[in-house]
């Protein structure tokens, strides 16, 4: 059972596929941002957004449950991509992820670079349990 509110704020248009506020009472975990680094540390799908963005949500959901989190904890996804072109195959993947009827709410961003040339996405997470 979702312990979260999600308010609709007046004034505000909805959003698509996120939340604009999401409030709840718990535990705080905040889980830096990944990339696509496999548990070897090696860089996966290099120039494929979308193999990107499963390797990234795959480690997030690794995150999640080291802190004994789910994706129903998840109230905040902030995304960086090197190209705004890249955001369908990511909102795709969120998809398998997260609740659509009631999605975390998120920011997404497009960035000049991230920490390595062939990263396109870096997400980082925030959860209360």
């Amino acid at each position: 059972m979702n312990k979260f509110a999600y308010p609709q704020p007046k004034g505000v248009a909805p959003g698509n596929g996120y939340s604009h506020v999401v409030t709840g009472p718990g535990q705080w975990v905040a889980i830096a941002g990944q990339v696509a680094l496999d548990a070897d540390g090696k860089f996966v799908g290099e120039g494929d957004a979308e193999a990107q963005t499963r390797q990234v949500f795959a480690n997030l959901d690794a995150a999640l449950k080291a802190a004994g989190a789910t994706w129903d904890n998840v109230v905040k996804l902030n995304y960086y991509l090197t190209d705004m072109a890249g955001l369908p195959a990511l909102r795709t993947v969120r998809d398998e992820y997260v609740d659509t009827t009631r999605p975390p709410a998120s920011t997404a961003v497009q960035v000049v670079a991230l920490f390595r040339p062939e990263a396109l996405i870096e997400i980082e997470a925030y959860a209360v349990i």
